[in-house]
């Protein structure tokens, strides 16, 4: 069985929801360990009876040391800090072999046994982001990402568990400081002040924003099949990090930052999946608990609608830059040209 933990808010239970169910989709034995971080979110949660899923509340998982700093973090900073101790909570008190934390922004598109089955006897697995040249943040933001984390419950595999445990305890703030950030940059240097950690090699784990451009993505049947355009390598997307995603009011999205560039293809065969499995997620949600919105409404796309120029291409594109409308997104496009406007 491959045992998930991830931790989330009623901000991101739609997300959540979707995540979960693709991985019921994709894989054949799992368990995913749900940290509710908000009282609403774990009614819900509970509530909606997952199969495969253990709901864990914020009351039952914080600590005395968690507590002592949490006063002095932003909530999204807390939530970085907890990312570590959600593993070390669940390989601990559920007496798991092993564990991988993931992101709740994330969707999976085939199974990700082979992703953990890559590690072979090391005992923990980290993703690299792989940035596009023109959109490297290492230097600031970590060589690594978080969003897909493997412990072994091994001495090798909690010896590194616990040192991250420990020093996102100490420091974790959503600033670059003394070569630290988040709880990510302390990645940096896990291959060589640790000698049992692997770096995932598939590049069908961890396709995201910043490196998504050096693919080109089809679908085939059932399957997303990506193919790396420097090496022409051919692969099985395994899951996409639906990095900042976002709810736009009106009926709207915001794909991911403008910064980053999405083609036609990359929108079609992966962003289009995901907003369908939101919205199979909302209905879900609502049936147990119509009372709130169960993801955020922001108001981003507001300097659209102050130039005119731009809010008449949106409105008779359904899309401008990283920004789609629903409908759009749904019946596809009036052109099947990508336009790039500056």
């Amino acid at each position: 069985m491959l045992n998930f933990c991830t931790l989330f808010n009623t901000t991101y239970l739609s997300r959540g929801i979707a995540m979960y169910n693709s991985l019921e989709q994709n894989s054949d034995d799992f368990h995913l360990y749900i940290f509710a971080f908000d009282t609403y979110c774990f009614d819900v949660l509970t509530k909606m009876a997952l199969k495969n899923a253990s709901i864990i509340s914020l009351s039952t998982f914080e600590n005395d040391r968690l507590l002592a700093i949490k006063a002095d973090r932003t909530a999204g900073e807390y939530c970085w800090t907890c990312a570590s101790s959600t593993v070390k909570y669940c390989i601990e008190n559920y007496t798991l072999d092993h564990c991988t934390y993931i992101d709740a922004d994330l969707l999976f598109f085939s199974d990700p046994a082979c992703l953990i089955d890559e590690m072979g006897e090391k005992s923990v697995l980290i993703t690299e982001h792989r940035y596009t040249p023109r959109y490297n943040q290492s230097l600031t933001s970590g060589i690594y990402c978080v969003q897909f984390m493997t412990f072994k419950n091994t001495q090798a595999g909690m010896e590194v568990l616990n040192w991250w445990v420990d020093a996102c305890i100490e420091w974790c703030f959503n600033r670059f400081e003394d070569n630290k950030f988040g709880d990510q940059k302390y990645l940096d240097d896990w291959t060589t002040r640790f000698d049992t950690v692997h770096v995932l090699k598939n590049i069908g784990g961890g396709v995201a924003p910043w490196n998504v451009q050096q693919y080109e993505f089809a679908t085939k049947g059932k399957q997303v099949k990506g193919k790396e355009l420097n090496t022409q390598t051919s692969f099985d997307l395994v899951f996409y990090h639906f990095h900042n995603f976002q709810y736009i009011t009106g009926n709207a999205y915001s794909l991911s930052s403008p910064d980053y560039y999405l083609d036609r293809k990359v929108t079609k065969n992966i962003y289009k999946p995901y907003t369908k499995a939101l919205s199979v997620a909302e209905a879900e949600i609502y049936q147990v608990n119509a009372e709130k919105t169960a993801h955020e409404l922001s108001e981003d796309n507001i300097w659209i609608k102050l130039n005119t120029g731009k809010y008449v291409l949106f409105t008779l594109l359904g899309y401008y830059k990283n920004f789609h409308s629903k409908r759009a997104l749904e019946y596809g496009f009036l052109s099947r040209r990508t336009f790039r406007f500056n």
